[in-house]
């Protein structure tokens, strides 16, 4: 039931107080440095301090958050609605260096108005320095978590408050570049409503998800407990123990046979993976800017000790769902991006029936998209492990596949086309589908011979079947080839990866 009840957001300390283990935090703040002020200006500042009681409209420190020590840039909207002046972005760019340099994630929870109008210009350059030192700081490999509270628009949301590897915002809060008082003054007449609102934006794909305040240390402890993983290539890892898939061979059926299997509605997906397979999977949401296509999904994930990024394609829930579109590979390299940032490893997931054929497709750039997908996998600065979950039809399913280590279920596989399309094309008849698929050599059975899979997965004849005992299986086998990669200087990856790839189609490997 719709409600005009007026919603109370929490001022800076109250977060804290929410978020911040009790009796941990300390403050980095130091005195304030202002610039020359007018006397107006004087007293406003005077007038805010009285009513915020902070010195300025940040508060900085650092505290625990369920056992992780973390550092936190938290806007004061009550402060001259939050606003930016030269001395606050001196204060954010201070704790975000120290953050850097003590090797903290850093959780940033702005609100605000945006860059401070009495201080003009310069204030609004503050933002690039801040940005300057978000930057490095996620260059260093630590995690940066943004918390977006109501309100937070201009310059402050153009900024800091859109960089997060992990973007969440608080239930109704309006958040955007334009400040609706500004649009109404300049146009005279309101802004839409609801286009601002954290909810729309969620929707949109431009932020990953809403959550009240009360839930948010748990969100942060899942995703420190996944990005805390050592460094992708430093140092050596613990193999874990070799699976019993590990002397698995393909299935003697024919590809045609393995195809019908593959196609079964029941089949676990990775959806059914993540759940029964991880030991934790926190899902991001769309491209974070203004795209979510539902033919993929992106998270971070844990499978036993080994954290990474899954980016995988998303079994479509209807019959006459869409396929995969290019907004899915732009999500999809925004997981890649997070992986080489993050340190961790990348885990993609290949099940579709092949990419969208139509005119949005098209006119979206899908073909540049699936070339720029592969692009950055191949040359991926990041441990990768690829895995053929089921179907493997042309374009969409090559986007998703180059990889250092390839995991294939036994009844997947990988075509040009669909087998039926490849019938069509050399006889102009769908009815060949079962001898080209065959011809093609696209089972699991010649990928294997042809050195491009290097795991096999049992399906104990159909993983439908038992789909939550197939998918415990594949994660032990993901977790433990994870394991084999994690140490190895990331240099030497890429080596190995293009002399993989450049070598497919010789002779055949030896197994």
């Amino acid at each position: 039931m719709p409600t005009t009840e007026k919603v109370r957001h929490l001022n800076a300390t109250e977060l804290l107080d929410t978020v911040i283990d009790e009796g941990s935090f300390v403050s980095w703040n130091g005195p304030a440095q202002e610039p020359p002020l007018s006397q107006e200006y004087a007293r406003d500042l005077e007038r805010a301090r009285e009513r915020s009681g902070t010195d300025e409209s940040v508060i900085t420190g650092a505290g625990m958050i369920r056992g992780h020590r973390v550092a936190v840039i938290v806007s004061e909207f009550s402060f001259l609605a939050g606003s930016i002046g030269r001395a606050a972005a001196q204060q954010i760019v201070a704790a975000v260096e120290r953050a850097t340099a003590e090797g903290l994630p850093l959780l940033a929870g702005p609100a605000s108005g945006g860059t401070r109008m009495q201080e003009g210009t310069l204030a609004f350059l503050s933002m690039v320095k801040i940005t300057g030192a978000v930057r490095a700081h996620r260059q260093a490999g630590f995690p940066y978590l943004v918390y977006l509270r109501h309100p937070t628009t201009g310059g402050v949301m153009a900024s800091w408050g859109s960089l997060g590897h992990v973007n969440v915002a608080e239930p109704g809060a309006l958040l955007g570049f334009l400040g609706p008082r500004v649009y109404q003054a300049l146009h005279g007449e309101s802004f839409p409503e609801n286009v601002q609102e954290a909810e729309n934006l969620f929707h949109k794909g431009l932020i990953d998800g809403v959550v009240e305040p009360a839930a948010l240390p748990e969100i942060i402890e899942r995703a420190l407990n996944i990005l805390a993983a050592a460094p992708a290539g430093q140092g050596a890892t613990a193999r874990k123990t070799a699976p019993a898939s590990l002397g698995v061979r393909p299935s003697p059926v024919d590809a045609w046979t393995s195809i019908g299997i593959s196609r079964k509605q029941r089949r676990p997906d990775l959806r059914q993976l993540l759940k029964f397979g991880a030991d934790d999977a926190l899902p991001l949401s769309g491209t974070g800017q203004g795209e979510k296509d539902p033919g993929l999904l992106l998270a971070l994930a844990r499978f036993g000790g080994q954290s990474c990024v899954v980016l995988g394609h998303a079994r479509p829930l209807r019959k006459d769902a869409a396929g995969m579109g290019p907004g899915s590979l732009r999500e999809a390299r925004r997981g890649m991006k997070l992986a080489e940032e993050l340190r961790l490893p990348l885990l993609t997931v290949i099940d579709t029936a092949g990419a969208a054929l139509s005119q949005e497709a098209e006119e979206g750039g899908l073909a540049g998209e699936i070339a720029r997908s592969l692009y950055e996998l191949i040359g991926l600065e990041s441990p990768s492990v690829s895995v053929l979950l089921g179907q493997g039809a042309g374009g969409g399913a090559l986007a998703l596949l180059p990889a250092d280590r390839t995991i294939a279920a036994q009844h997947s596989w990988l075509s040009p086309l669909p087998p039926e399309g490849a019938s069509a094309i050399v006889h102009r008849t769908t009815e060949f589908a079962p001898e080209m698929s065959q011809a093609q050599g696209v089972n699991v059975a010649a990928l294997y011979a042809n050195g491009l899979v290097d795991h096999i997965v049992d399906e104990r004849d159909d993983a439908s079947l038992e789909p939550k005992e197939f998918c415990v299986r594949m994660a032990r086998a993901i977790e433990y080839e994870l394991s084999t990669i994690a140490g190895v200087p990331v240099a030497d990856l890429l080596k190995a990866r293009a002399s993989k790839y450049r070598e497919l189609g010789g002779s055949a490997p030896s197994r």
